[in-house]
């Protein structure tokens, strides 16, 4: 009976200490990946230089992981736990504020700060992040409500060329004239970094195209909740290409006479042409259709010739390669930032380095494809949100001056909908209808698309 009772006994202290050795493991492992794994983070707001008394009436921080894609919301900036990692932060104020104007007086007004830490690496037991903010007045003017850059495909699978075009949206309560509002495309790509001399990318932005919207100031005017058409060649495209899209009835297109007649522009007959101030080119332009490049509208506050003249670049920077070290030259065009009226970055996700528009214009970014040469970016367009209907039929859009929360992603472009057109290079036709790429148009609704029911260049293909 007594060697029973002994094992016994033997098994049930076996057990407990088992139990009490897998207890303690747990808490030392809890207790270590609670202290390895957390930083507390304090986030301090650095405001622009002559605001004066900012009170701050709403405040968003947004915080994603990139080593996780963990996105975290929150109202307030201090003494904050999180995960290790690298870390992309958003800063986002409605403020009052006061400053003091040209003639020494101080005057209260509202604004929007906003700000941008990249690739932050959080580690250790505590850290503080500095969010460099830029204030932005209210928009008055147009803003992008859709970019289509990536192109169609032909039935061959070949990509087709010329149809590519911006949509202008005129999203106040007002009639906006778009006489002299500029079209432009940055020199720079947002999948390569360099130290430029002088650097001037803080305030300027350095553009490598410039369309201007001709007019004397009210030759052009465009309701509220009504939109404008820029595009690439203004002809109707499915009689060379049955995948594209009409393109015959846009407000202007770009035209450039080259001087290569091997790669010659087609001057449309009835759409007429952009103002074109400055290009790199010496054939035809064509947006960057693998989306590496910002866009902004501007209102430039002098005449072409003084422009030219004052704000032309020349920049220098050093490459380095495996052949070699190579010391560059070039020159571009700059438009300073307080010109920009609306701007919009736009890169890929596995190729991306940083913002070349700044967070004063610009927070965020949006894309069409997710990798270099992404097939799946053809017959898309980036469309901004839809963040109300008016009464009339009309839609009130998205504008925070970040393009990440701004901007619909790879959608079916807008006018691909309305002519029930090709959605891919088999030639399936569109046959829904939104305001924003994603909100559906009910059977029946009121749906205003401007003043386009729509329904311009190249019909060459190249690879």
């Amino acid at each position: 009976m007594k060697p029973f009772l002994y094992r016994i006994e033997n098994i049930v202290f076996l057990l407990l200490l088992l139990a009490a050795m897998v207890a303690v493991m747990l808490f030392m492992s809890c207790s270590d990946s609670d202290e390895l794994s957390h930083t507390d983070v304090s986030f301090h707001i650095v405001e622009p230089d002559g605001l004066q008394q900012v009170a701050v009436k709403k405040a968003t921080l947004k915080l994603t992981n990139l080593s996780t894609g963990t996105v975290t919301t929150l109202d307030r900036t201090d003494r904050l736990p999180l995960m290790e990692g690298i870390y992309d932060c958003n800063y986002t104020a409605e403020i009052t504020y006061t400053a003091v104007n040209g003639d020494n007086e101080a005057a209260t007004a509202e604004g929007t700060l906003t700000g941008k830490a990249e690739n932050i690496e959080i580690t250790g037991s505590q850290k503080t992040v500095n969010i460099e903010t830029y204030l932005s007045a209210e928009n008055n003017d147009f803003i992008f409500e859709e970019i289509f850059f990536s192109g169609t495909l032909r039935a061959s699978g070949l990509q087709y060329y010329g149809d590519s075009y911006i949509k202008i949206y005129n999203n106040t309560d007002h009639v906006l004239y778009a006489d002299g509002l500029a079209f432009c495309e940055s020199r720079f790509k947002s999948t390569q970094y360099f130290d430029y001399s002088p650097d001037i990318r803080k305030d300027t932005f350095t553009v490598w195209s410039l369309y201007v919207i001709p007019g004397s100031g009210h030759d052009h005017p465009v309701m509220p909740g009504h939109s404008m058409i820029l595009c690439d060649t203004g002809i109707d495209h499915t009689v060379a290409n049955p995948n594209s899209f009409d393109l015959s009835h846009a407000d202007f297109e770009w035209y450039d006479e080259s001087t290569d007649p091997n790669y010659m522009d087609i001057d449309s007959e009835t759409v007429p042409n952009l103002d074109k101030w400055y290009c790199y080119t010496n054939t035809f332009y064509v947006l960057h259709n693998r989306g590496f490049t910002s866009f902004a509208l501007a209102r430039i506050p002098i005449g072409k010739e003084e422009y030219l003249k004052k704000y032309k670049y020349t920049y220098y920077y050093t490459m380095y390669l495996p052949a070699g070290t190579f010391y560059k030259e070039q020159d571009a065009y700059k438009i300073p930032n307080a010109w920009i009226v609306d701007g919009v970055n736009c890169s890929v996700a596995s190729e991306r380095l940083w913002n070349i528009l700044p967070p004063s214009v610009d927070a965020g970014w949006t894309y069409c494809g997710k990798t270099d040469k992404d097939e799946s970016r053809y017959f898309r367009s980036i469309r901004r949100k839809l963040l109300s209907v008016n009464s009339d039929g009309t839609a009130r859009l998205k504008d925070t001056n970040n393009s990440s929360d701004d901007f619909n992603a790879e959608c079916i472009p807008s006018l691909i909908e309305q002519q029930h057109t090709a959605i891919n290079a088999a030639g399936t036709k569109a046959t829904t209808l939104t305001y924003d790429g994603v909100t559906p148009v009910a059977n029946g609704s009121k749906a205003s698309f401007s003043s386009h029911n729509l329904v311009r260049k190249r019909i060459t293909t190249q690879k």
